[in-house]
C-alpha cells in the first residue's frame, strides 16, 4: 500500500497552528514566533516534508555562497572571486555566514528554499550527510570550495595543491638551514589543513630529519591559536628555530608571540605562512607565505556552477589550483649560520 504524502494541512495540524503559519515557515518569513518556528521545523523534519522549491522567472538569476566566517581577509578573497565571476554572467550572489551554529545553517536553508536560488557555494563548511540530502531533495546544484572532509565523487570541488605548498613551505625552511621547525596546523579534521601537514612531514623526510610530533600544535587558522600555539612552541627548552603556520593568520599570531619573548620575526625565528592574503605583503616584516589563488577558485566555483561542472572540470568532479611560494623577509637562515 502506497504511504500517505504529508501535506502542510497534516504539519499544520499537528503543530496546532494554521496553514498559513506553516506556509510562512516554509518560506522564510519573519512574523513567525521563535517558539512557534521551531516546534513547525521539528515536525517538518520529523515527517521528511519534501520541501517544493518554486523556480525564478527565466532571466531571473542567483546564487547563493555559503561561508563560516566572513570577518576574515581569506573569507573576502573568496567572496571577491564569486561575485566577479557572477557579475559577469548577469547573476546575483547571496552572502550568507553560518558561523558552525546549526540554527544559522537551518535558517540560511529555509531562505534558500523561498529565494529559489538557482545553485550554492559552500567555502570550508561542514556537508554532514543530512544536509547533502536536503540539498538533493531541494534539487540545488553545489560546488564546494576546501570542503572540510573528503568531498563525494558527485559534488564538484575546487581546492588548491595544499600537500605541494606545505611541502615547499618547509622544504625552504630547511634549505635556509633550519632543521628544528615547528609546525601550526589547522583543524586535523579538515581537509587542506591535513594536506598542509602531511606536505610538513614528507619534506622533513626527504631532508633525512625526523618528523617530532612535539613540534606540531593545532588550531583554527585564526590569529589567536597561532599565538598560544608559537608560544608552547618557543617556551619548550629546545624551541624551534623556524615556524610553519597553516595560514597566514596563524602566522601573524606567532609573530606577536615572538615579539613578547623579545626576539625578531626572521632574525630569531624564521615564520612561512599559507594563504598570501593581501596583508601579508604589510606585516612587519613582510610574510613569507605559499600564495593560494584563493579568487581563482571561487571563481572557478561560480562558473562550474553558472554553467555546469564539465565547462571547467571536464575530466573529474575536483580541481585543484597550483600553489606557489612568496619569499619575504620573514625568513632567513639561523642565527650562527
Amino acid at each position: 500500500m502506497r504511504e500517505k504524502r504529508i501535506t502542510i494541512a497534516d504539519i499544520a495540524r499537528e503543530a496546532g497552528v494554521s496553514v498559513p503559519t506553516v506556509s510562512k515557515v516554509l518560506n522564510g518569513h519573519a512574523q513567525v514566533s521563535e517558539r512557534t518556528r521551531d516546534r513547525v521545523e521539528r515536525l517538518l523534519d520529523e515527517h521528511a516534508y519534501l520541501r517544493r522549491r518554486a523556480r525564478p522567472a527565466r532571466g531571473a538569476r542567483l546564487i547563493d555562497l555559503v561561508i563560516n566566517e566572513l570577518d576574515s581577509a581569506w573569507g573576502l578573497e573568496i567572496i571577491r572571486g564569486v561575485e566577479a565571476a557572477a557579475h559577469r554572467s548577469g547573476v546575483g550572489v547571496v552572502v550568507s555566514a553560518v558561523h558552525n551554529r546549526a540554527a544559522d545553517a537551518r535558517r540560511w536553508l529555509d531562505n534558500l528554499t523561498a529565494r529559489g536560488s538557482d545553485g550554492v557555494i559552500l567555502a570550508v563548511t561542514e556537508l554532514d550527510a543530512r544536509r547533502r540530502r536536503e540539498f538533493d531533495t531541494l534539487g540545488v546544484p553545489l560546488v564546494v570550495v576546501d570542503p572540510v572532509g573528503n568531498p563525494e565523487p558527485s559534488v564538484p570541488s575546487v581546492g588548491a595543491t595544499n600537500w605541494a605548498g606545505g611541502m615547499a613551505a618547509t622544504e625552504h625552511l630547511l634549505e635556509l638551514g633550519h632543521r628544528r621547525i615547528g609546525m601550526l596546523a589547522g583543524p586535523p579534521r579538515v581537509l587542506c589543513s591535513r594536506a598542509r601537514l602531511d606536505g610538513y612531514r614528507a619534506a622533513l623526510e626527504r631532508y633525512g630529519v625526523p618528523p617530532d610530533e612535539t613540534l606540531v600544535r593545532y588550531g583554527d587558522f585564526l590569529y589567536e591559536t597561532g599565538f598560544t600555539g608559537a608560544g608552547e612552541l618557543l617556551d619548550l627548552d629546545d624551541p624551534p628555530t623556524a615556524l610553519f603556520a597553516a595560514s597566514d593568520l596563524e602566522a601573524l599570531g606567532a609573530y606577536e608571540a615572538v615579539r613578547r619573548r623579545g626576539l625578531w620575526v626572521g632574525r630569531d625565528v624564521s615564520i612561512v605562512g599559507f594563504d598570501d592574503v593581501s596583508t601579508s605583503a604589510w606585516s612587519s616584516p613582510p610574510l613569507t607565505t605559499i600564495h593560494q589563488p584563493l579568487a581563482e577558485m571561487a571563481g572557478l566555483a561560480a562558473k562550474a556552477l553558472i554553467n555546469g561542472p564539465d565547462t571547467v572540470m571536464p575530466s573529474s568532479m575536483r580541481v585543484e589550483l597550483a600553489t606557489e611560494l612568496v619569499v619575504r623577509e620573514s625568513t632567513a637562515p639561523p642565527r650562527g649560520d
